[in-house]
Formats: C-alpha cells, structure tokens, sequence
C-alpha cells in the first residue's frame, strides 16, 4: 500500500473554494502515474462515498452531487493529487479522504483524511 497525506482542510463559509491536495510522497515517480486516484468523503452518520476519480489516463469521473463544482487533478511530478472545491454547501461538510488504487495491489490506499467544515 502507499501512504497518502492529505492537506487543505478546514473551517470555511459557504461559497468558499478551498483546495485539498493529497502526496505519495513516498511513491515511486514511474509507479504513481499507474496508479487511479480519487477523492471521497465521509459525513457523520453516512458511508464513505465516492467524490472524484481519475484514471491513471486522465478519465475523470464525478459524484452527481458535485455538479461541476470540484475539479479533481493531478500532478505526476509532484505525486500529487488534488481537488479544487468551490461554490461549498454546508452540505459538503466531511472528512475529505484521498484513495490510490495501483495496479499491484489487492486492496485500495487511504490517506487519514482531512476535515472539511462549512459555516453557512
């Protein structure tokens, strides 16, 4: 599994458009640009659920919820992952987790996630 730290987290108003960015810092550079990376989030009292993903190709897919309002990139050079929030809702308040699927390993990376809270 590869470690993943997340960062940008906080406490923001509604309409706020901070940025999370998530390091494989440890990852190898020809290693993590096979690996399919993503976005979830987790509310108190739901499941984990599916944000933003990008393939190791570039294929992006989003939650219907985001509604052209997050943008999930990528920075191989910097083995980093990030998801451009804006427009938040207090609806959009979680815990951020970033996740790597690579293609050698059975089971899925998970960074300890960062908490996202809008104050409306």
């Amino acid at each position: 599994q590869v470690p993943l730290v997340e960062s940008g987290g906080g406490e923001v108003q509604a309409g706020g458009s901070p940025r999370l960015s998530c390091v494989a810092s440890r990852a190898i550079l020809s290693t993590f640009v096979t690996y399919d990376m993503g976005w979830y989030r987790q509310a108190p009292g739901k499941a984990r659920e599916l944000v933003a993903r990008m393939t190791k190709d570039g294929r992006v897919i989003y939650a219907d919820f985001v509604e052209g309002r997050f943008t999930i990139s990528k920075n191989n050079g910097r083995k980093t992952v990030y998801l451009q929030m804006s427009s938040l809702k207090p609806e959009d308040t979680a815990v951020y987790y970033c996740n790597a699927r690579t293609p050698t390993s059975p089971t899925d990376s998970w960074g300890q996630g960062t908490q996202v809270t809008v104050s409306s």
